[in-house]
């Protein structure tokens, strides 16, 4: 009788593992945006040096070229579009954690 208890919770283990694996990559984005500084300069609700990423969401919510050109922002750095305080290149970022990240980041509204 005691194996039924231990193969119960083995299967819930199995259950909750694979909803993990599975769940948004919001939840992936936030390890990789920990992972690669990016909560040095940015917040998800207010401006650190940079700006929160619920103001970058907000203000690209309409553009549907958003990801593509903001990943490349990310990669290759910019300033002037919040104001004087440039953005580092991150040349650390493949194109796919740049867009990754990117969309993450759009989906904080």
């Amino acid at each position: 009788m005691e194996a039924l208890p231990m193969i119960k919770s083995c299967r819930l283990a199995l259950v909750l593992a694979a909803v993990v694996m599975s769940s948004s990559p919001a939840v992936a984005s936030a390890d990789l945006a920990r992972s690669k500084a990016c909560i040095a300069c940015h917040h998800a609700e207010r401006r650190v040096i940079g700006p929160a990423y619920t103001a970058i969401a907000a203000r690209y919510a309409d553009d549907s070229a958003a990801v593509g050109a903001l990943a490349d922002k990310v990669i290759a750095g910019g300033s002037g579009s919040w104001g004087q305080m440039p953005m580092p290149p991150q040349s650390n970022l493949s194109r796919e954690e740049a867009e990754t990240l990117v969309r993450w980041i759009l989906s904080h509204r």
